[in-house]
């Protein structure tokens, strides 16, 4: 077979290796074009990456944290210095709009290796203790001191949705502890990671701190998680495949991050102002074409502005702009692929059977080519559909009415999952209050917004553990406690 110009190699060991399963065609989403070839790792070549990982976090973990920083500095210069091309790559692989590409994805990561180059305390110290009786039998004071220490190896599993921000946010906290790692990327789009590798290369990264193995065969990522040399498996993706990965970790016990599914939902009070909460709400439509766990896909509105709610809401829809990525104005590209397309447009009319009224979408958009799926609006839900209790993963929002403040949580509550929730209304007491009482890792109030420097992180289905800022760094760290006579 011919080597193609544009295939890629396996990032193994700081080297870059031919792959053993060949190459696959990565297809653009929103043309159907091949974008590049990506490489097809084997079972052996997973472990190879994994012992390259184990035998290079010895002399990566005593490294002076200001060393380990400065590199990742440079990764995010180097990643900002190419931020054209960088997001060029992603738009083709993911089907992002062009603002998308650049600033929530190459952008994101740039700023997370630059966060994450940020030297933090390693240590803190505790209060002393008075121990009545120590083991000599007599009273005694003892000092302690709390260090976090890197985990080891740490295999990081990543998300299509978003191929730069996704794994930079593995990548850089765990780096900046002191750990090595394992990139397995989606399957979808790979290419822009490999991209990444080579910008952590060229910024000095030692060899074996950082590898890359990808594939479409599902025995890549499950070497990637029983490999003994793995000491933590960091993952984000769907609930099912993250249980798969959860019963493996358990079995060796390996330390576990889990970022899973979402289905979240948006209360919607009475007093809310409708303005704020529709443009919130059909971020659903147009962000990553509603591909996103965080996104508020099961709105539940107050029996007071229901109708209107519903009115404004198929309104803002029909305005949207749904097309090439990179044509200006376009708000909502396609799905990722056309099996995901077939998997959307199946809950549409699953919504439909089971009794929903489709106000606004339903049907295939009028394009040639390109997985393009209708932003869609379903109303008259009813709780138990499978439209409201699934993640559909979409640009699909469903709209189910609540008559009191109780009800309303009770229907917010009544899920799997628990990523993040939404409250609009206009008594920020009330929001406050309301957001107490939802059982999710996080709530926003009146947006949709994220401070990245809070926990991220699901409570019940949607995962296990907590990262951003310097959670993500308690995330990838092991905490040691030192203690002595005082």
């Amino acid at each position: 077979m011919s080597v193609r110009p544009e295939e890629l190699g396996l990032f193994v060991g700081g080297a870059w290796v031919a792959p053993d399963g060949g190459h696959y065609a990565v297809v653009d989403p929103a043309t159907e074009e091949t974008v590049g070839w990506a490489p097809e790792a084997s079972r052996d070549q997973v472990h190879a990456a994994c012992a390259a990982a184990r035998e290079a976090f010895g002399p990566w973990s005593r490294t002076e944290p200001g060393e380990r920083a400065a590199i990742l500095a440079r990764a995010a210069d180097l990643i900002r210095a190419r931020l054209l091309p960088y997001a060029e790559l992603a738009q083709a692989e993911t089907g992002a709009t062009t603002g998308t590409a650049r600033g929530m994805q190459v952008g994101v990561a740039a700023a997370r290796f630059r966060r994450y180059a940020q030297v933090e305390p390693a240590e803190w110290a505790i209060p002393p203790q008075v121990n009545d009786a120590g083991p000599m039998g007599r009273a005694a004071v003892m000092g302690a001191l709390a260090v976090r220490r890197p985990v080891g190896v740490v295999t990081c599993i990543t998300s299509y949705n978003n191929p730069w921000a996704n794994p930079a946010g593995k990548i850089a906290p765990a780096l900046a502890m002191g750990n090595t790692v394992v990139v397995k990327p989606a399957p979808q789009d790979p290419l822009s990671v490999y991209r990444m590798a080579e910008a952590l290369e060229a910024a000095g990264v030692p060899r074996g701190v950082v590898n890359v193995v990808g594939g479409r065969a599902v025995e890549v990522g499950e070497a990637a998680v029983e490999s003994p040399d793995v000491d933590m498996v960091s993952f984000t993706g769907s609930t099912a495949v993250g249980q798969r990965i959860a019963e493996v970790c358990g079995r060796s016990m390996k330390r576990q991050l889990m970022e899973l599914g979402g289905k979240g939902a948006a209360l919607v009070l009475e007093d809310a102002d409708l303005g704020s909460a529709v443009a919130g709400i059909g971020t659903t439509f147009s962000f990553y074409s509603g591909q996103i766990c965080t996104a508020p896909t099961r709105v539940l509105a107050q029996r007071g502005i229901y109708d209107r709610l519903v009115e404004q809401l198929a309104s803002y829809a029909a305005r949207l702009k749904v097309g090439d990525p990179r044509e200006a104005g376009t708000v909502v590209g396609p799905v990722i692929s056309a099996a995901h397309r077939e998997r959307v447009e199946s809950y549409v009319e699953l919504g439909r059977k089971e009794g929903a009224s489709v106000v606004m979408g339903g049907e295939r958009p009028a394009t040639d080519r390109g997985f393009y799926v209708t932003p869609t609006l379903l109303a008259d839900c009813r709780p138990d559909l499978r439209v409201v209790r699934e993640e559909i993963f979409g640009p699909v929002v469903t709209v189910t009415p609540f008559d009191d403040e109780d009800e309303g949580v009770a229907l917010a509550n009544d899920s799997d999952y628990g990523l993040i929730d939404y409250v609009w209304s206009s008594d920020v007491a009330r929001a406050f209050r309301v957001a107490g009482r939802l059982r999710a890792g996080g709530v926003g109030v009146n947006t949709v917004g994220r401070n990245m420097e809070a926990p991220f992180g699901g409570f019940r289905r949607s995962g296990v553990g907590r990262d951003c800022g310097s959670y993500a760094l308690h995330a990838y760290s092991e905490v040691q406690s030192i203690v002595w006579p005082g």
